[in-house]
């Protein structure tokens, strides 16, 4: 039975490089994947999911006022949909790959963030967390040792910010990510973080 996954994380918990193992793993069974990203994400380019760890792969890529249904009646065979960043797309975008699911019975697994810079959730992200069958955590650790649950956003000398726009795209020389308490001293004492 087709399930709606989400699965997400704090920045650097490998959720793209996931994303592109699950899809060379439905790949290597022969199957069709329809990787999905937003148009939002241009970080390594509109088309491209690439990881840190250099795994990288071309994607449909969806503007916020794309149809997915749309996308998917011009696709043809589609055994599995795979979305990287899934957090940034529209509440609407979420319900048609739910529908997909229901009515199609292909599976579709989602790879995002959860929350913001602030510990906001993403509109995405909870749609997702209202409508997807399983809901699960890749998990990675603050510089302390702790689990890491917030996308610290830095800026150019290294302290954490309060104050911005929810989407800031960035990677490794933008964000860190952190438990909550070191976050919240970050905050307070406004040190650079490494």
């Amino acid at each position: 039975m087709a399930k709606l996954y989400f699965k997400y994380g704090a920045m650097g918990s490998s959720k793209s490089a996931q994303a592109l193992i699950t899809k060379f793993n439905y790949e290597e069974r022969g199957m069709q994947v329809w990787l999905l990203k937003p148009a939002t994400d241009n970080r390594d380019g509109v088309e491209v999911i690439k990881s840190r760890i250099g795994l990288e792969a071309v994607a449909d890529s969806l503007k916020e006022a794309d149809s997915v249904m749309e996308r998917f009646g011009k696709k043809g065979k589609v055994d599995v949909i795979i979305v990287d960043e899934c957090q940034f797309f529209t509440p609407a975008q979420i319900d048609e790959l739910r529908y997909i699911v229901d009515n199609y019975h292909i599976p579709v697994l989602c790879f995002g963030l959860r929350t913001d810079f602030m510990t906001r959730l993403f509109p995405g992200s909870l749609r997702l967390f209202e409508v997807a069958d399983s809901i699960s955590e890749i998990k990675t650790i603050c510089s302390c040792g702790s689990k890491a649950i917030v996308n610290a956003r830095i800026d150019n000398e290294g302290r954490v910010v309060s104050r911005g726009e929810q989407v800031f795209i960035g990677g490794n020389e933008s964000y860190v990510a952190m438990c909550h308490r070191c976050w919240k001293k970050a905050l307070q004492e406004r040190n650079t973080v490494k």
